[in-house]
């Protein structure tokens, strides 16, 4: 029985790691359709690379940061170079790391996901060595890997903290550095729409992520015993669901419509937030806390724009406040029954003390991701002379301008010969 709960524990992580993986292409199909036509082939073919890249980087020293043997409370080190040394998981060791390797994968996705349409090809590739390195395993490390947010009992089941609300804070750190793109804001401040150039393209992008976000939290459990991977897939999938209503009730009491991006960033929200609290909260939490998540999303996105920032992919409204919500969320919603990791939280009796370890937690993580963010991406911006494209190649599209071919050829060829045509 103990050989044949090995074999099923492998294969049920193995089949997550597949899942997870395949929200690359749920990222791909969101971020091209969320991004005007003239970019969409750089968009797709970057995000595939550079997931390509952080797994190199993840096998050499990622892995062993976060969960390598003689640790500090801040990173591990051993297993650099990882080659399939057994860890005593209870299920094969390889598959545990591609697993991990999938979520760190997700996360640098998320974080350039900030750069989308005005930076240049030679900064991703630089910035997903250095965040795959430095930024995303020392935060997994401090609450997964055993460190010091871990001592001090932070909930964080499936990485709202870890993967989300860190890819999250890197994207902020690249709007600010990288700036807005050109005619997104007026010079009085107001904001001029850049819309999506598919729409069919983001829906389908957002089911993709939805259907691998069960490999994601479920996965988690690391474990077949008992089922409890199907608890935590409903309360995914409830989350989900109420993100999506509440968002699209929020956008259409506000606007007057149902508007669909908002929609499908209220799934989304609803995701991220319950990603850290799926296996410690009842249904009805998760309903809650997804319902929340849908509002803030709408009202993340608002307030961004009014600040200035200019976030194509939702990275900060989507990934970011739904993260920071979900990490507080167990501090309310933990229950003593599910909570096995950390305390209770506040409405069960616990006080406010879960509640503010997960508080500290977020604040120190997202803290720490900007600012070291920041300093690789100012550091690379002066090696490179730039961060961003020249206006001239940000205006023609980063699908000709950085990799000599657009990813609508047809398209972009006929514009071009009525252009001739009609002089």
């Amino acid at each position: 029985m103990e050989d044949m709960l090995y074999l099923m524990n492998s294969l049920w992580v193995m089949v997550s790691a597949i899942l997870v993986i395949f929200m690359i292409a749920g990222f791909i199909m969101l971020e091209a359709g969320s991004t005007r036509m003239k970019n969409a082939g750089h968009i797709a073919g970057k995000t595939a690379f550079t997931f390509g890249l952080a797994s190199l980087v993840f096998w050499a020293v990622g892995f062993a940061f976060i969960f390598g043997d003689n640790a500090n409370f801040f990173v591990g080190l051993s297993n650099f170079f990882y080659s399939g040394a057994d860890l005593d998981l209870g299920l094969s060791s390889t598959v545990f790391f591609v697993f991990q390797l999938a979520f760190a994968g997700i996360s640098i996705t998320i974080a350039l996901g900030g750069f989308a349409e005005r930076a240049k090809l030679s900064v991703y590739v630089l910035f997903t060595i250095l965040f795959s390195a430095i930024v995303y395993p020392v935060v997994a490390h401090w609450i997964w890997g055993g460190g010091w947010l871990a001592e001090h009992g932070k909930q964080d089941f499936a990485g709202s903290t870890v993967v989300h609300l860190t890819g999250a804070m890197a994207a902020l750190a690249a709007t600010i550095l990288l700036k807005p793109r050109i005619g997104r804001f007026n010079k009085d401040g107001s904001a001029n729409a850049i819309h999506g150039h598919n729409q069919v393209f983001t829906s389908l992008g957002v089911l993709i992520l939805w259907v691998g976000w069960f490999g994601f939290n479920a996965g988690s459990t690391v474990s077949v015993d008992a089922g409890f991977f199907g608890f935590v897939a409903l309360n995914t999938q409830l989350a989900a669901g109420a993100g999506a209503v509440a968002a699209l009730i929020i956008s259409w009491v506000v606007l007057g419509k149902s508007d669909i991006p908002t929609i499908l960033n209220g799934a989304l929200a609803g995701l991220v937030a319950i990603t850290a609290s799926c296996a410690f909260v009842n249904t009805w939490a998760a309903v809650v806390i997804g319902l929340i998540a849908g509002v803030l999303v709408f009202y993340g996105a608002k307030w961004m724009e009014k600040m200035g920032i200019d976030d194509p992919i939702f990275a900060l409204s989507v990934h970011g406040i739904p993260g920071i919500w979900g990490t507080l969320s167990t501090g309310f919603f933990a229950t003593p029954e599910l909570a096995t990791v950390g305390r209770p939280g506040l409405f069960y009796g616990g006080g406010f003390e879960q509640l503010g370890v997960q508080a500290m937690g977020v604040f120190v993580s997202g803290a720490f991701a900007f600012v070291v963010s920041f300093a690789i991406l100012f550091v690379i911006k002066k090696l490179l002379g730039g961060l961003r494209v020249s206006e001239e190649e940000e205006i023609m599209g980063l699908d000709i301008s950085e990799h000599g071919s657009y990813g609508y050829p047809e398209v972009f060829a006929d514009t071009k010969s009525k252009a001739v045509g009609d002089k």
